[in-house]
């Protein structure tokens, strides 16, 4: 008997689920869900672009920078290392504490630089997604879009409903470029 009740329980939930699924499917069906690239507008739109050749260009730079001043120091470390035996102790203190006040300056400066970078990274993505914000408003508006999913987290869909291209070309036009320096 206990078997039957049992089977009788699980027959209901299954047959629940299942009705469940199938009256909302069909009131799905009556939206209109695009999705939305949100990685593809910020790194091909001009604005987007432009930050990050911006971006890369200063880390290039400051990392070549960073790199040269990093040599001279360990050429300063090589050349005062050789000169131990020739320095006096009160010399070569000297030496070595300017040398490691040079070391702790070039480490300040260069974590400076790439938080800056770092910093300038996040407020451009800050001010492409504002930007983005009331654009996709409209498009929601205009077009009578129920649901704009991000393209990260759908496993497919049909193009027409893929709305990343249309948005770009708006972007573009209301934002064509960061003031980034």
């Amino acid at each position: 008997m206990e078997y039957w009740d049992s089977l009788m329980k699980h027959f209901i939930k299954y047959f629940l689920v299942i009705t469940f699924f199938i009256f909302s499917s069909e009131l799905l069906a009556e939206e209109k869900i695009v999705v939305l690239d949100l990685n593809y507008v910020l790194n091909q739109s001009k604005a987007g672009k432009g930050a990050q050749d911006f971006l890369k260009k200063s880390y290039t730079q400051n990392t070549k920078k960073f790199k040269d001043i990093e040599g001279a120091l360990k050429k300063e470390e090589t050349d005062l290392l050789s000169k131990k035996t020739v320095l006096s102790k009160e010399d070569y203190s000297k030496k070595s504490d300017s040398l490691r006040k040079k070391v702790i300056d070039y480490k300040s400066q260069r974590r400076t630089a790439m938080d800056k970078i770092t910093t300038q990274r996040a407020e451009s993505r800050a001010t492409l997604i504002k930007s983005i914000t009331p654009i996709l408003e409209t498009y929601i508006k205009e077009n009578n879009i129920s649901v704009v999913i991000n393209k990260v987290h759908t496993l497919g869909g049909k193009p027409e409903n893929d709305i990343t291209k249309i948005i770009v070309e708006k972007l573009d036009k209301v934002l064509p470029s960061l003031d980034l320096k």
